[in-house]
């Protein structure tokens, strides 16, 4: 390993501001994703990156099922990512005359499969957003942005398909503007159009890149640019001068002496404003033809971070640790948690985070992203979230599923490794000796379950295993047993997500399961405050059982967990602090089975302690438990209790002439058509539909459209259940 450069500190306050190199040998490093609406084209992206760089000599197409990084067997029979790869390669940057390294994770583009995207992005410093040039920002494509945002990831725009009828480099160029609400950047424009596309012109160099067919893009050169588009080049580039020159203190002093930046000037402001993660470069191109992938390897080189210019890692400091470290401090003070930033030094104590695992048949094995400090075969390490030690086993660079042995990882690296007993995904791996928590990913709740059951009663065990193994794997699928019905429910993101799980259960696992019908994860919340009393009181012969508390419950939108908030507010010693706790666990315990009869959770409620009895030798934590229960599911009675059910965000996409048959079909659905709009000579519905009226929608659009419709959909929230349809839901028992 080499050893640090170490030169100026970054400021602990400003974590996306543009930062002095503090370790050289990260310097040129880029830890990038792929993200994109399902068929931007994105998966082809990275393959093509993969050949450019000479990562692999044999170009994989997603059509044929030979692309690199879709290497499930569920991947290529379908044509889709349904799990994100990660690879590595080198990429020499000629006008930098530079080799970086970029480690490269391809995330899916389906909206079931959202959790890859968001658990990929919590541990990438840059990101490629790829648009189709026809279909420009669709759904997913907003789902995918916000997520980014929400880690503050700086990206870059690549605007594929350009070759394609109807590509429309500017229009969607606006649209990142308009529906992502994002300051877009062109630095390029297109040579050609539609199947005339050829190349691409680059703003910042004034130069013309074109790309020799017959080596399939592998030479490709620059030349000045054609007459007949300079005009038009050199007003894009005066455009560009000026936006970034509103962005950028250095290039608009330029703009107000009168001078024209050079291409360097012009390029370094670029960098500075696209590290904020405010301002995104847009470029063009055609990945299956071949065209633009170079250049847009030079933009990640030229615009987005490393390691050293990333958010830095700040996690939670234990307060064992603050104890050790204050001497002569007053215990409480000692006691109290603070707030720590790991830079990217091999000399800092080790901080990692685990971001997926996955099990085959070469062994289990954990991906992380290491952020300070060393990582080495054989390493003792805590994981604190957990309370556990763990070892490292062996360390792994990899290339899609296949495996490179490693002795050593430091600042940056994205490794799997193997050996790991006890970590899960968003888990902090770290030094023992410096304990930190690094700041976990969070995952949406699941909208769809099922039923499932073994086919006899001896793979009733391998069932177990596997199912354990798969949530292990995939955060947003999880399984549970519901005693009212004696049934083993399965639960995840939408159809094809339990689809696949079924068929990894039987390809991975050899496990081959009964399945029930996919059935709506409803929720239950209420609509009114109310207050009650919860009784627990058993008078025996010997020890009895006293508990009574007095509860306030109210309707209250929140993110926690389970979105149930507990406060509480008892002064005065009316309940000794050690039964606080088991009052909250038995109202959560409460809230997670609902009260209608069928076992929903309830969501959204804040439930206030604010008065209650004990007695000396009778009550325990048992009882105040219980107490809790019965509370809760007694002000719950009367606070108006209502069902709620999951809407999705449904784009439509289809020819003119079918779309009156698709809009009757989705009224018929209870859906809610918010806006109808063009897309080239296509139209595209936008509603919001109940999820438990979209089964196998895809078969029935397609027949209303003669296949022509494609549609996408994603989790928008919940709403109320209208009254009539309780009795399907809950039963002809039900009463209410």
């Amino acid at each position: 390993m080499r050893s640090d450069t170490q030169m100026i500190m970054p400021s602990p306050d400003m974590p996306g501001a543009v930062r002095k190199v503090i370790n050289a040998h990260v310097e040129y490093l880029r830890n990038i994703g792929v993200t994109a609406h399902i068929d931007a084209g994105k998966t082809t992206v990275s393959e093509r990156i993969l050949f450019y760089t000479g990562k692999q000599h044999k170009m994989g197409e997603v059509h044929e099922g030979t692309a690199t990084m879709d290497y499930l067997p569920e991947e290529r029979e379908r044509g889709i990512t349904i799990t994100a790869a990660a690879t590595s390669c080198k990429w020499r940057c000629q006008r930098l005359e530079q080799v970086f390294d970029i480690n490269l994770i391809d995330t899916p583009g389906h909206v079931d499969f959202t959790a890859e995207v968001e658990r990929s992005l919590r541990v990438l410093d840059g990101d490629i957003v790829v648009f189709a040039g026809v279909e420009g920002v669709e759904a997913q494509s907003e789902t995918v942005w916000l997520q980014a945002d929400r880690y503050g990831v700086p990206r870059l725009c690549f605007v594929n398909k350009m070759d394609r009828v109807g590509a429309d480099f500017r229009a969607v160029c606006s649209q990142i503007g308009t529906r992502l609400g994002a300051k877009g950047y062109p630095i390029q424009m297109p040579v050609g159009k539609e199947d005339a596309f050829r190349g691409v012109i680059d703003l910042v160099h004034m130069c013309q890149y074109e790309f020799d067919q017959i080596t399939l893009g592998k030479e490709w050169s620059h030349h000045e640019i054609d007459p007949e588009y300079l005009a038009e080049a050199r007003k894009r580039r005066e455009e560009l001068f000026h936006l970034v020159a509103d962005a950028d203190d250095q290039v608009g002093m330029l703009l107000l002496e009168g001078k024209e930046p050079t291409n360097d000037q012009l390029r370094d402001a670029l960098r500075r404003i696209t590290l904020t993660g405010q301002h995104f470069p847009i470029l063009c191109g055609a990945a299956y033809k071949y065209i633009g992938i170079q250049p847009l390897l030079d933009a990640v080189a030229f615009y987005l971070p490393s390691p050293n210019e990333a958010k830095p890692a700040i996690g939670i400091v234990p307060a064992r640790k603050n104890a050790k470290a204050s001497h002569g401090a007053p215990a409480a003070a000692a006691e109290a948690e603070t707030t720590e930033m790991r830079l990217p030094l091999e000399s800092e104590p080790f901080a990692g985070l685990a971001f997926k695992i996955i099990f085959d048949a070469h062994g289990d094995l954990t991906f992380v992203r290491v952020y300070s400090g060393t990582l080495r075969t054989g390493a003792r390490l805590a994981n604190p979230r957990r309370g556990k030690r763990e070892k490292v086993g062996q360390l792994f660079l990899m290339h899609a599923d296949e495996r490179e042995r490693i002795e050593t990882a430091g600042p940056g690296d994205i490794v799997a490794v193997g050996g790991l007993k006890d970590t899960f995904t968003g888990d902090t791996l770290c030094d023992e000796e410096h304990p930190i928590t690094l700041e976990a990913m969070k995952f949406p709740d699941t909208v769809i379950s099922m039923a499932i059951e073994p086919k006899t009663n001896a793979e009733k065990e391998k069932l177990a295993q596997a199912l354990v193994k798969l949530s292990k794997e995939d955060p947003t699928f999880t399984h549970n047993f519901n005693n009212e019905t004696g049934q083993l429910i399965s639960a995840g993101m939408g159809e094809l997500h339990l689809e696949i799980i079924k068929s990894k259960m039987l390809r991975e696992h050899n496990v081959d399961a009964n399945v029930g019908s996919p059935r709506v994860s409803y929720r239950e919340t209420i609509t009114r405050a109310a207050g009650a009393e919860g009784r627990f009181i058993q008078q025996t012969g010997g020890h009895g059982q006293y508990a009574v508390v007095r509860l306030r419950i109210e309707r209250f939108p929140n993110d926690d967990e389970d979105h149930i908030v507990f406060e509480s507010e008892i002064t005065g010693g009316a309940i000794p602090r050690e039964f606080i706790r088991p009052v909250e666990a038995g109202v959560r315990a409460a809230a997670k089975g609902g009260i209608l009869g069928t076992g929903y959770p309830m969501i959204n409620i804040k439930v206030t302690l604010y008065d209650g009895r004990y007695h000396e030798v009778d009550s325990s934590e048992l009882a105040f438990q219980m107490a809790g229960t019965l509370g809760f599911k007694e002000a719950a009675r009367t606070a108006g209790a209502i069902l709620l059910e999951p809407i999705m965000a449904l784009e439509v996409v289809t020819p003119e002439e079918y779309m009156g048959n698709i809009i009757g079909d989705l009224n018929s659905r209870r859906a809610e058509i918010h806006d109808v709009g063009t897309r080239g000579h296509l139209k595209v519905i936008h509603a919001r539909v109940p999820l438990a009226e979209m089964f196998q929608y895809a078969t029935h659009s397609r027949s209303l459209s003669q296949g022509r419709a494609t549609y996408t959909m994603e989790p928008h929230g919940y709403q109320a259940v209208p009254r009539q349809r309780y009795k399907q839901i809950l039963g002809e028992d039900f009463e209410g």
